[in-house]
């Protein structure tokens, strides 16, 4: 059956996302090198990122707390205030950075509006998800967004319910295999998977290979041609 609907991620598919928390992560690096190796850093900030994740969910702020706990525990408690300082800091910076959508972007997105309707589908936090998408200059191209705080099977059925839509006829693209390929063909839909340069650890899952509705892309910019030779 022919698409008529695509549903889209946002970061790292439509604008940068995981090379801003890569360059804070390089910062918090540089901080703490007095009180711990980089491997050891990482690998506790990593698990108190996950750990946190049921509690901040997505998102810069999540990020910015799991960095200000584990530069307390890799200080002992007593995290230098000056460190507290620059975490926060970096915190702002990624809230404040500049969006810019990625290369081909704008062609693709409308291409497809002008055809299908499109529903942004993003995890993070509300406030700056809204923002990026007013920044990005794309939201006007979107009849609906849903701003959530994971993406699974239930998740996406609950969307298809909402939005009157026929997964069949439904196509989830993005970045992440974890979130936005695997679980909407578990709901019924098409998931594109688009990738990206990087990928955070927690994203990566293994791809549904021989499923009749995955499908790989190397660039967005081939979505348009894709979605329009699905009868």
């Amino acid at each position: 059956m022919p698409i008529t609907t695509v549903c889209l991620d946002a970061d790292d598919t439509l604008w940068h996302n995981e090379t801003i928390f890569r360059l804070s992560q390089k910062r918090f690096v540089d901080l703490l090198s007095d009180h711990a190796e980089e491997p050891v850093m990482m690998d506790r900030l990593a698990q108190i990122e996950r750990r946190n994740l049921r509690l901040y969910g997505y998102g810069v702020k999540g990020f910015t707390l799991s960095m200000i706990e584990t530069a307390m525990e890799l200080c002992d408690g007593e995290a230098p205030a000056h460190i507290v300082r620059e975490i926060l800091a970096a915190g702002r910076e990624m809230l404040n950075h500049p969006v810019e959508p990625l290369p081909g972007v704008d062609e693709a997105i409308n291409e497809l509006a002008a055809r299908y309707r499109l529903i942004l589908i993003t995890k993070g936090d509300l406030i700056d998800q809204e923002r990026k998408l007013a920044a990005s200059g794309l939201g006007e191209h979107f009849s609906a967004v849903e701003i959530v705080s994971e993406k699974d099977r239930s998740t996406y059925t609950r969307i298809f319910q909402r939005h009157g839509l026929r997964p069949e006829q439904t196509a989830m693209a993005g970045n992440s295999m974890k979130s936005d390929v695997i679980p909407p063909i578990e709901a019924g839909a098409w998931g594109i998977h688009i990738p990206y340069h990087i990928t955070w650890a927690h994203e990566l899952a293994d791809a549904p290979e021989g499923h009749a509705r995955y499908v790989t892309l190397s660039h967005i910019s081939e979505l348009p041609d894709w979605v329009q030779h699905i009868v």
